[in-house]
């Protein structure tokens, strides 16, 4: 079973795809987790993708679609993939569609998350990791029970993601409407997009996803 969760930045995509990866035994295909380990390499590649990131701006679909590629057919991705972040683009969607035509398989779900565009700027822009664990955080809505220290495992040094910025956010929802939400036609064409509240809590979004892929 393939799956493409979509939505803006922030819709929660990442939290579902990690859940379906748990109870289904997908491979998750984190498209920002890939980017972001290219960018801590510190390779050539990871800084054309970093100048690119930190401005909002979508990696560009070659770079994309040879990461996706390489994991699609890696051993561990035969039983299905959940993807996160990819496609962006119709040329990707196409591209995904080849590329699993190519290993004999095909896209089952895409399940879009509809998100109040407002309400999520806010969400992201007030969220924060710990830098030694990851655990994450909210400036209002999930701050650490003591100020200043990390919950799980009691480290002092916090990280904003430089994407999270308000104004860095914008852009990316800016680039979701023009680019991304094109691709929506594209795969209600197909039969096989199917929405959920994105808004709503985890548990019930994860509800509704399992109704779809049941």
């Amino acid at each position: 079973m393939n799956l493409i969760l979509l939505g803006p930045p922030g819709a929660g995509k990442g939290t579902q795809a990690k859940r379906l990866e748990q109870t289904h035994g997908l491979v998750q295909l984190a498209t920002g987790d890939m980017v972001r380990a290219a960018i801590a390499s510190g390779s050539e590649l990871g800084q054309r993708v970093r100048a690119i990131y930190d401005a909002g701006r979508l990696v560009p679909d070659d770079i994309i679609i040879a990461m996706i590629e390489e994991r699609i057919a890696a051993p561990e991705a035969q039983n299905g993939v959940v993807l996160d972040g990819f496609p962006r683009t119709v040329p990707q969607a196409e591209a995904l569609d080849r590329m699993l035509a190519e290993h004999g398989s095909q896209l089952d779900h895409a399940i879009l998350m509809e998100v109040d565009e407002a309400a999520l700027i806010d969400r992201i822009s007030g969220r924060f990791s710990c830098r030694q664990c990851g655990a994450l955080y909210h400036e209002r809505t999930k701050p650490p029970k003591t100020a200043g220290r990390c919950d799980v495992c009691g480290a002092t040094e916090f990280v904003h993601r430089p994407d999270d910025r308000a104004e860095v956010v914008a852009t990316r929802f800016a680039a979701y409407r023009n680019q991304t939400a094109p691709i929506l036609p594209y795969y209600r064409a197909r039969g096989i997009l199917r929405t959920v509240d994105g808004m709503a809590d985890i548990d019930e979004v994860t509800r509704q996803i399992e109704n779809i892929i049941a």
